[in-house]
């Protein structure tokens, strides 16, 4: 069964804020950007044997996605919030 195309749309725009966020934290250099490097790749493989598990236990495509979506958001708050905080900091 094809997933909500609502929550695909979502989950490729809040994939693209969490890219460009990680970008310029990935840029700054520094431990932080070590350790983001480190957590990105640790994320990823543990996202993708999560979402191989659902799959395997017959969870929908829909399902699948949604658990991504709420990867990415709390990734997105994470380093949204972390960039808010560097700013007020240098000003």
């Amino acid at each position: 069964m094809m997933p909500n195309l609502f929550n695909v749309a979502m989950l490729a725009l809040e994939a693209q804020e969490v890219i460009f966020l990680r970008t310029l934290k990935l840029s700054a250099g520094g431990s932080a950007a070590a350790n983001e490097a480190v957590r990105m790749v640790t994320e990823k493989v543990f996202a993708a044997q999560e979402a191989t598990m659902k799959a395997m236990t017959g969870a929908s495509a829909d399902r699948i996605v949604r658990g991504y979506r709420s990867k990415v958001r709390a990734n997105a708050r994470r380093l949204g919030s972390t960039q808010k905080r560097s700013k007020s900091t240098k000003a």
